[in-house]
């Protein structure tokens, strides 16, 4: 189209040892493998260019609202993605909870680039089944969306399209790395992307290595920690949202400039509550489970999602592996993690 940027990474295949492990670690990517973008070799699709391009080129505008973060940044929780998701939308329509009462996707939200992060196997499914709400979260164009916008992406801030943050609010979402890498695992079985036999300490090294869908992590985490101090910029730790949901509100409510009043904060905070979410099936993502787009039956999307969870799932070797990791990722930054937090403080 006339205007259009032209995207300014080329698809990158994986080396024959990264291939392999791939495969060998996912099912879901036997038949077509992945492909690697940019500078940070973010893995996507194959044939993730021309809706990546598409996200690239999204029109931007001053009331839209984005929030960015990596998969399994608190989806599982009823908090992090989700959570901030719920909460932005029911500030900024003024705390309408019979509203907020509708799919929280695809009815309020746009997933921008679910179509470079799925196999063109799941897409032909999905399209196989049109009118389905995930027909709408792969298809549904998000022009055809009425305005403001609401959007969710785990693309990295330079796969974005490039006004954005000085255009639209922007939402980063970050989860210290040990209890992502461990809900990351849980999603690739639940979602049966993983080999039955890929296990944790496997899983470790390839999460370490950028090896699995919209990684490499620091890339993408230490990209939009840089941009915290712009003024359209909010960047928030699931870890903060855990330990002070009501401080968590505030905070938001203040960067959106949507002032609450002492019983819409008792309010939110209560609807926010995990146990509430979790129960909500207007968030809760439980309709995946008799959809083309299936996890099967009787699993849940929602887990406990507990800061330190980490801890019954590493070996002392892959912790210590990925301790190694992050001390020097984070050499040079101001950039910390809280890894724990007491059960009593969640």
């Amino acid at each position: 189209m006339p205007g259009q940027l032209p995207l300014p990474w080329a698809p990158e295949s994986p080396t024959p040892e990264e291939d392999a492990r791939l495969r060998a670690a996912y099912s879901a990517l036997q038949p077509h493998g992945v492909a690697m973008f940019g500078p940070s070799r973010v893995v996507l699709a194959p044939d993730a260019a021309p809706a990546l391009a598409r996200c690239y080129n999204t029109p931007l505008h001053p009331d839209d609202t984005w929030v960015v973060t990596l998969p399994k940044s608190g989806e599982e929780t009823g908090r992090g993605t989700t959570w901030t998701q719920e909460l932005v939308w029911l500030l900024l329509n003024d705390c309408d909870f019979t509203g907020a009462r509708t799919m929280l996707m695809p009815d309020r939200w746009h997933f921008h680039d679910i179509q470079v992060i799925t196999t063109a196997d799941t897409r032909a499914a999905v399209r196989a089944a049109p009118g389905t709400p995930s027909s709408r979260i792969f298809f549904e164009p998000i022009e055809a969306r009425p305005r403001p916008w609401f959007v969710k992406t785990h693309l990295p801030l330079h796969m974005c399209p490039p006004r954005l943050i000085d255009t639209c609010k922007v939402i980063y979402v970050a989860r210290n790395p040990k209890d992502m890498c461990v809900s990351f695992f849980h999603h690739q079985h639940l979602f049966r992307k993983a080999a039955p036999s890929l296990g944790m300490e496997e899983f470790v090294d390839l999460f370490i290595d950028g090896l699995t869908v919209s990684l490499p992590y620091f890339p993408h985490v230490l990209e939009a920690w840089k941009q915290r101090h712009h003024p359209n910029m909010l960047f928030l730790f699931f870890e903060d949202l855990k330990k002070d949901l009501r401080g968590s509100i505030i905070k938001v409510a203040e960067f959106l400039g949507k002032p609450t009043t002492e019983k819409q904060l008792d309010e939110l905070e209560q609807h926010l509550h995990f146990r509430n979410l979790k129960d909500n099936p207007w968030v809760n993502w439980e309709w995946l489970s008799s959809s083309v787009w299936s996890v099967g039956q009787n699993r849940k999307f929602m887990r406990k999602g507990q800061t330190g969870d980490w801890k019954n799932h590493f070996t002392r070797e892959s912790d210590r592996k990925i301790e190694t990791w992050m001390k020097k990722e984070l050499q040079n930054t101001d950039l910390t993690f809280v890894t724990d937090i007491p059960e009593g403080q969640q």
